[in-house]
């Protein structure tokens, strides 16, 4: 059985890549587990993930702590913003096939954005919480 952690993972860059909008926003399928050397600004990474048990006396489940980066050098926070709220609108309460596992929930639980001390590039911080069981 694949990792749910893994499969969670997966599910959501399938979905993040498969969004016209958030493509559009990018300028391409700018999401990645390992950023590319000389990456183009925008993009999205997956920053850190964390897998608690979650099960319960009768049923396994696995509680998830997702946090996403988003990376803009556009001349303040807009760029970041719309790009925050794309993602949050292709995520948050998404139902999203994660092999080997049932998604019971996945939402967002808090975004900031902060400015870089190079003065030009903005880093928006996404935390998600999503909870699976396996099938």
């Amino acid at each position: 059985m694949v990792n749910a952690s893994w499969a969670l993972q997966q599910a959501m860059l399938t979905a993040l890549t498969s969004d016209s909008a958030l493509v559009a926003l990018l300028g391409g399928t700018h999401v990645w587990d390992s950023v590319p050397a000389r990456a183009p600004f925008p993009y999205v990474a997956f920053a850190g993930a964390t897998e608690r048990d979650w099960s319960t006396g009768t049923d396994q489940g696995s509680e998830h702590a997702v946090t996403l980066h988003v990376w803009s050098r556009y001349a303040g926070r807009k760029e970041a913003q719309a790009i925050i709220t794309a993602v949050r609108d292709v995520l948050h309460e998404a139902e999203l096939s994660v092999s080997g596992h049932a998604l019971i929930n996945l939402r967002h639980e808090s975004s900031e954005i902060v400015r870089h001390s190079d003065g030009e590039t903005y880093q928006g911080i996404m935390r998600l919480r999503a909870v699976t069981e396996p099938r």
